[in-house]
């Protein structure tokens, strides 16, 4: 855990320097990402560590004694980022973001000497800051007459192939882990609407599953590529291994009421609840308004834009679109019904009958 490095912020992939967060937001944020890691490794052996415990009595002439003298200028000032800070129209660098990289470098030194690590794993934009760890621990224990091996894996970051983007950012913001900013269904559906052009390499990167498997849902997948039979698959494995097997079953269930798979009135309980803690929800009778059911439920913002909506072909009851501004009994199946405008699932309500 981060809980020293977060205080001074890494400068690689930035142009800017980064705002300084306050120990109280970085502590918080340990404590979040804590459970989450916790969570994801249940049931396995690992040992859960915070760097701020090896840093925070470290004094600063020390730090540059033992740390900092095992350093070239000359090679960290040559850093592409540092570079790019640093050249013509960069933004310049501060000495603490500038520093991030020996930080790093000795939070390896500290794991090897005291957990016996000898690898360190991270995405292709931290090659730069590996490497500062790899060459200090061998000065460090070459000084005490030994020697040392121990290496770096870096690995490509994810990039979403049909945007060029880097995989996880779309136009609202992130996927969170956190279900308290992406709920399980939130989490599900955004899996399930990754493209086809990644998803082979999404179920290589996200999920335990084999070769073997992968390849055979692959070649499902291609036979019926309108199933999204590989998206499906993608979603649940990923949401099963955040979330757990319960939340992930029913989020696939919410989602299935949302793409019409399973009819409204078919939906049990358990599925109706989720259902009402994430999307809007309304009561109405047949020959009520649909005008107001739109506005009631923030699909739209006015009668106005309900109108337009209705007239402009927007509006949708269970799938099927409607130019009328009542309910009719025909609309509700077991008493309810889903009212959707365009075709995004977050701007779906459900209509239960009065």
């Amino acid at each position: 855990m981060g809980g020293a490095t977060s205080l001074i912020g890494d400068p690689g992939g930035k142009d800017e320097e980064r705002d300084l967060k306050g120990a109280e937001e970085v502590e918080a944020n340990i404590q979040g990402i804590q459970t989450q890691v916790s969570s994801l490794f249940e049931g396995r052996e690992f040992t859960l560590v915070n760097n701020y415990e090896w840093f925070k009595d470290i004094g600063f002439l020390e730090f540059l004694r033992d740390v900092g003298k095992h350093f070239s200028m000359t090679e960290l000032v040559g850093r592409d980022y540092i570079q790019a800070r640093m050249g013509e129209g960069g933004s310049g660098i501060s000495y603490a973001e500038f520093s991030y990289s020996l930080i790093q470098g000795y939070d390896y030194y500290h794991l090897y000497k005291h957990h016996d690590v000898t690898l360190q794993i991270g995405g292709s934009d931290q090659w730069g800051n590996m490497l500062s760890g790899a060459p200090l621990i061998r000065k460090k224990e070459a000084l005490e007459g030994r020697e040392a091996e121990v290496h770096a894996f870096s690995m490509p970051l994810v990039i979403n192939k049909t945007t060029g983007k880097k995989f996880g950012k779309s136009e609202g913001g992130a996927v969170w882990l956190d279900q308290s900013r992406t709920s399980p269904t939130q989490f599900y559906q955004f899996w399930i609407n990754c493209d086809d052009e990644g998803v082979e390499d999404y179920l290589k990167i996200y999920t335990m599953l084999s070769k073997q498997e992968i390849e055979a849902v692959i070649a499902e997948h291609r036979l019926q590529p309108r199933e999204r039979i590989a998206q499906s698959r993608l979603a649940l494995e990923v949401t099963q291994l955040v979330h757990g097997t319960e939340a992930a079953e029913n989020a696939q269930a919410v989602t299935g009421l949302l793409t019409g798979i399973v009819a409204i009135g078919e939906a049990d309980d358990a599925v109706l609840d989720i259902f009402r803690s994430e999307q809007p929800s309304y009561t109405a009778a047949v020959g009520d308004s649909i005008l107001t059911a739109l506005t009631e439920t923030g699909l739209a913002t006015s009668s106005t834009e309900a109108r337009r909506l209705l007239k402009d072909n927007a509006i949708s009851i269970n799938g099927a679109k409607v130019m009328r501004e009542a309910f009719q009994a025909t609309d509700f199946a077991s008493g309810r019904l889903l009212l959707r405008k365009g075709k995004k699932f977050k701007d779906t309500a459900l209509i239960e009958s009065a």
